[in-house]
């Protein structure tokens, strides 16, 4: 990684972290988790199928999508849960999270 991909990185992990605060905002705790972490699976799942460029995924895909979702968030929130609660939650974030993975991905080759 040079020092031009790197930047990419930073530049987009500063504006995925601030989209991530943003949803934050507007959807308060494991709710706006669960929107990030489903909404950034099927972009992902998009945009791996539909752009080859290094430079873009340096941008995109390590830096504003790997900041705007959140396993570290989600882990600690879900350990402050009931158990029933906690597994739901896990459920929700992996099932969601997989479907709308593969929703993106079969959108992407579609293109």
């Amino acid at each position: 990684m040079d020092r031009s991909e790197l930047a990419l990185v930073a530049v987009g992990g500063f504006l995925g972290a601030t989209l991530r605060y943003l949803v934050g905002v507007a959807i308060p705790g494991t709710g706006g988790t669960l929107a990030v972490n489903v909404l950034g699976s099927f972009v992902l799942g998009a945009f791996i199928t539909t752009v080859s460029s290094r430079r873009a995924q340096w941008l995109f895909g390590s830096g504003v999508l790997s900041s705007f979702t959140t396993y570290s968030t989600f882990a600690v929130q879900t350990a402050g849960l009931s158990m029933t609660a906690g597994a739901l939650n896990i459920g929700a974030n992996y099932v969601l999270g997989f479907v709308a993975a593969g929703a993106g991905i079969a959108l992407g080759r579609r293109r």
